[in-house]
């Protein structure tokens, strides 16, 4: 329980006999990322350095690439992207944008100021 309470999380719902309950900000950044990379021309999030190798190293991290802010009603989400060469950037981030705000927004109850895309590369298709 510890562990659970150095976590940042945000209350979403409290009630006097039921309870509360928090979101983990991780939980909102595994959402974020999870909706962008169902995005047709996402190839995949991009990370720094350190979540690369991690990512090499075989644990897998679902929120790579992705920065969340919460306040008491709001989120902000800031995801680094690689997108698939040959695809219109403004289009897919468009199209990024209005699935991680909904994905968020139908989960969580919260609601998403915005969502800034920052294209960390482009992927060519390798031949098969």
């Amino acid at each position: 329980m510890a562990e659970l309470e150095s976590r940042n999380t945000h209350k979403v719902y409290e009630k006097d006999k039921i309870g509360e309950v928090q979101i983990a900000d991780d939980v909102v950044a595994i959402i974020a990322g999870l909706a962008a990379t169902e995005v047709e021309g996402v190839d995949s999030m991009a990370g720094n350095i350190t979540n690369e190798l991690v990512a090499k190293l075989g644990m897998k991290n679902l929120s790579k690439g992705v920065k969340v802010e919460l306040t008491e009603e709001h989120v902000s989400v800031e995801l680094s992207l690689n997108i698939k060469y040959g695809y219109s950037i403004p289009s897919v981030s468009e199209k990024v944008q209005e699935k991680v705000q909904a994905a968020i927004e139908n989960m969580t109850g919260l609601t998403v100021m915005d969502v800034n895309i920052r294209i960390a590369g482009v992927a060519l298709e390798e031949n098969k």
